[in-house]
């Protein structure tokens, strides 16, 4: 998701007291809860009288912001990793102090089992599987450190997803500077379909698309095809034709031209789109391309810098990877104010609780077990009965 030449802005934020969040970077204090949950919810130290099922994965207290735990593409240090609502981390790709197969690993997503992790690592060309369990790499697509155009060749790959449909595995990625989305199949490594025209930047869906960067899953077989070019989100259905295009508003940041970043879809149907932009934005939007909430505060601890994918928790926050402050947020769109941070605010690091440059994230529901055969859910990117 950070892809030189474009990337938006967005939101609204006002001038809202971001207070900060211990051991995160932002302060000292902590942000009150939202309405009717109780304060001391959010004191790390206080055991949950929660039963066991409703912890996330290897979780010791419930927390009112997170509803599981999250896996971070932590990028420039080369790595991922998943971590608790109470900020701890609980596993890592590579194990520490190993030396990393990865390079600039731009996105994470569970695959649709949660038995793997699908990470497209951008400007080193390569699509990688990790099996979670056995913490190794047992797929790739792309040729280390050489774009092309060529079958087994990418340029700048960017959100790869991986879907199981009736077993076979297809794996999808909007191949930015080659101007395309790519459907792959994991079995053969064979390109079996492809949307717009190799090399061609043309803002013309279905035909040609304009530096698609965004390839997220959409219900029915869908895609939701984000275009930096086009400054818009278009939804294609299952034989690629366009159903509707959403265009994005041009002023979120002032003085930078737009540059629209991982498009996807709330839990109720609407658009949540990041800005790759300094200062940078967040937007919601309908279908029918109303505005519903945005997010772009130019200055104080809540700007944003190129943040590159927003996503809406099922409990109606706002999760985000803040790539160049060097952290993940999470948002109370009812109050923009910051709620919960993984990483010190534009300080990279290593050492737990420090992220650099951090470009991607997905949710671990709570109740699935990373590693295990799990049914297909409705998680975060994934529809059931969605594949190719």
């Amino acid at each position: 998701m950070t892809t030189p030449p474009l990337r938006s802005c967005l939101l609204l934020l006002g001038t809202a007291l971001l207070v900060s969040l211990s051991g995160c970077g932002l302060g000292s204090g902590v942000v009150p809860p939202p309405s009717g949950t109780s304060p001391s919810a959010t004191a790390s130290t206080k055991p949950s009288s929660a039963p066991k099922a409703q912890l996330a994965w290897h979780s010791h207290h419930t927390n009112p912001y997170l509803p599981g735990d999250v896996l971070i593409a932590d990028a420039d240090n080369n790595r991922i990793l998943l971590v608790t609502p109470g900020k701890r981390i609980v596993w890592q790709f590579p194990k520490a102090g190993q030396p990393s197969p990865l390079l600039d690993n731009d996105d994470v997503f569970f695959g649709p089992h949660f038995d793997e992790i699908i990470t497209n690592q951008e400007n080193n060309q390569v699509i990688s599987i990790i099996n979670f369990a056995q913490e190794k790499i047992v797929w790739n697509y792309g040729h280390a450190g050489v774009p092309g155009t060529a079958p087994g060749y990418l340029h700048t790959p960017d959100d790869a997803f991986l879907y199981d449909h009736a077993g076979n595995q297809v794996i999808t990625v909007a191949d930015i500077y080659n101007q395309r989305i790519l459907f792959i199949s994991r079995a053969t490594h064979q390109i079996i379909k492809q949307y717009g025209q190799t090399r061609v930047y043309s803002n013309n869906p279905p035909a040609t698309y304009a530096a698609p960067n965004g390839d997220f899953p959409a219900p029915n077989g869908g895609m939701l095809i984000t275009s930096i070019g086009g400054n818009d989100a278009i939804l294609v259905n299952k034989q690629g034709q366009v159903v509707w295009t959403v265009h994005f508003p041009s002023n979120l940041s002032p003085g930078n031209i737009p540059y629209p970043s991982d498009a996807n879809f709330t839990p109720h149907g609407n658009i949540i789109v990041a800005f790759y932009n300094n200062p940078g934005a967040v937007l919601k939007i309908s279908p029918q391309g109303k505005v519903l909430w945005e997010y772009h505060p130019s200055s104080g601890p809540g700007a944003l810098n190129k943040p590159s994918l927003a996503m809406e928790l099922p409990n109606g926050l706002v999760m985000l990877n803040d790539d160049h402050n060097d952290r993940v947020i999470i948002i109370n769109p009812k109050t923009n104010q910051i709620v919960w941070q993984y990483g010190h605010t534009g300080v990279p690091g290593t050492a737990p609780g420090y992220l650099s440059d951090p470009d991607g994230i997905d949710l671990l529901p709570i109740g699935v077990t990373p590693g295990g055969n799990n049914p297909i859910g409705a998680q975060m990117w994934s529809y059931p009965g969605n594949g190719y």
